[in-house]
């Protein structure tokens, strides 16, 4: 078990997925795109590597931002190996500071993974790994692009050194252990991210109402899309409908590819105001970190 931390939109996520070779983990150019620990599985021979992708750590504004705060740190333990995610800049922020801080007290190997290496040239790294080794003496250092997946077969290969010898902890053929409604519903919510700017996408949360199979393989799928205010209700619907029915044919284009079949895609939009300092309410849309 590896878990990937690091700060928001080093490319987590988009990582996670390039490693597994499928999608698995929502991607988004906005920050904290992910809000709880997800878990990728890739089988390659008798090696078997599950890829915990945490949210980003940062300074939360709210219970939900507590919440997955809590998520990153509490992944940061009980595994085989870390790494730490971050972009080419030859500068420790104090994100990753405290997530080194956790990783010295850890007996696993850590890894610094240095992502975005296509944006950068070459001899730049140099600068970025002599920062980091300032700070800790990693295991390795690995300079990557998840968005080109150039490095990957390095990186696994340095992975499968740390791997404990016993038995698979999942099925071959499984890519995640989240349940295919969870991933229909993350869809729906990476298409708000990508449809929607400013502030409005982190004040949804998106549930599954309805997630059934026909006798002839179609997917009946409902889903309710919660906002924090009756002005964002309006934008996300748009004008006569149009806005919602762009994220709805999207993300219906999505999950009929990750299924493999037709879907037949319902949307709602909801008013739940301030939702995210609401326990109550952030519980009901399964973001629980209660033992």
């Amino acid at each position: 078990m590896i878990t990937l931390c690091g700060r928001p939109n080093v490319g987590k996520s988009t990582l996670t997925n390039a490693l597994v070779g499928e999608k698995v983990a929502i991607v988004s150019s906005k920050p904290q795109t992910t809000r709880n620990r997800i878990c990728g599985v890739l089988t390659r021979g008798e090696n078997q590597f599950v890829f915990l992708d945490t949210p980003g750590l940062h300074r939360a504004a709210n219970r939900l931002g507590d919440y997955m705060v809590d998520v990153v740190r509490k992944s940061v333990a009980d595994v085989d190996a870390v790494l730490l995610l971050v972009e080419p800049i030859p500068n420790v922020g104090g994100p990753e500071r405290e997530l080194i801080d956790r990783i010295k007290g850890m007996k696993v190997p850590a890894v610094l993974v240095i992502n975005k290496l296509d944006t950068v040239e070459k001899a730049q790294l140099l600068a970025v790994m002599e920062a980091y080794s300032k700070v800790h003496d990693f295991t390795a250092i690995v300079p990557i692009s998840a968005k080109r997946r150039e490095g990957l077969e390095e990186l696994l290969d340095l992975l499968a050194t740390f791997l404990p010898e016993g038995p698979q902890l999942f099925p071959r053929d499984a890519v995640t252990d989240q349940p295919e409604r969870q991933i229909c519903g993350e869809i729906v919510r990476e298409k708000l991210l990508y449809c929607l700017d400013k502030e409005i996408p982190h004040g949804t949360a998106v549930e599954v109402t309805k997630f059934s199979e026909r006798d002839n393989g179609i997917i009946d799928l409902h889903v309710t899309i919660y906002c924090e205010k009756a002005s964002h209700k309006g934008i996300i619907i748009g004008k006569q409908g149009a806005m919602l029915k762009k994220i709805s044919t999207m993300a219906r284009e999505d999950v009929e590819r990750f299924m493999g079949t037709k879907v037949y895609l319902e949307t709602w939009v909801k008013v739940k105001e301030n939702w995210r300092d609401n326990l109550n309410l952030i519980r009901s849309f399964g973001f629980d970190n209660r033992e």
